[in-house]
């Protein structure tokens, strides 16, 4: 039983990843991540590193990634907005 409710915790934060962090920010796009003045960089570094993850990878389309609530964008803009974060903060 316990084992089970663990399971079905997990399972949901995995669904959710980043969303969390996003409920009532106007995040669309992986560079609206970047410019949020409210995230840390390590919050913008984990909502970009799970937004360009395998799982959040569209159905049939690899290119493209979709965290819940926003719109598919393409594996490239997410790896820029990751670069762009990195060139601002010195990584």
């Amino acid at each position: 039983m316990m084992h089970d409710l663990l399971q079905q915790a997990t399972n949901n934060a995995m669904a959710m990843g980043p969303t969390v962090l996003l409920q009532g920010m106007q995040l669309r796009r992986p560079i609206d991540v970047v410019r949020a003045p409210t995230l840390s960089v390590d919050d913008r570094r984990a909502i970009l590193a799970a937004w360009a993850s395998d799982f959040y990878a569209v159905d049939s389309k690899p290119a493209l990634r979709q965290l819940p609530g926003t719109a598919p964008v393409s594996i490239d803009e997410v790896q820029a907005a990751l670069e762009e974060l990195d060139r601002r903060y010195g990584f």
